[in-house]
C-alpha cells in the first residue's frame, strides 16, 4: 500500500506542478485553491502517508489503512474536479459536490490518523 500511495502522490505531484505552471503562464490565478489543495492533499499528504506505511508495514495490515487509501482517494479527486467547476461557474451545485468530496477525504485522514495513533507503538 505504501508503494501505491507515494506513485498516487508523484501523480498528483504532477497535475499540481503542471496546474501552477499554467497559471503563469497565463497569469490566472483563479484556481490558486486547486492547485494548493492538489499539493498539499495529493502530494504531500499521500507521499508522507506512503512512506509511513513503508517504515511501519503493520500499519497497512488494518481497516482503518484500507479505509484511509479509499477514502482519501476516491474523495480528493471529486472534491478537486468539483472545486475547479465551481470557480469556473459552470453550476452552483459543485460547491455541494466538493464539500463532499472534501467530507470523504476529511474520514479518510481520520482512518490514516487513528490508525497511527492506535497502532504506531514505540519500542520498549
Amino acid at each position: 500500500m505504501g508503494v501505491k500511495l507515494i506513485k498516487i502522490a508523484v501523480v498528483y505531484f504532477l497535475i499540481g506542478i503542471s496546474l501552477g505552471l499554467y497559471m503563469s503562464f497565463t497569469h490566472v490565478f483563479a484556481l490558486s485553491t486547486v492547485h494548493v489543495h492538489i499539493n498539499l492533499l495529493g502530494w504531500m499528504s499521500l507521499a508522507l502517508a506512503g512512506i509511513l506505511y513503508l517504515l511501519f508495514p503493520h500499519l497497512t495490515l488494518t481497516s482503518a489503512a484500507k479505509a484511509h487509501f479509499w477514502l482519501h482517494n476516491l474523495g480528493l479527486p471529486v472534491m478537486m474536479v468539483s472545486i475547479a467547476l465551481a470557480i469556473m461557474k459552470v453550476s452552483p451545485v459543485f460547491f455541494l459536490i466538493a464539500t463532499l468530496g472534501g467530507v470523504v477525504t476529511v474520514l479518510g485522514v481520520f482512518c490514516f490518523g487513528y490508525n497511527v495513533l492506535k497502532n504506531l507503538k514505540t519500542k520498549a
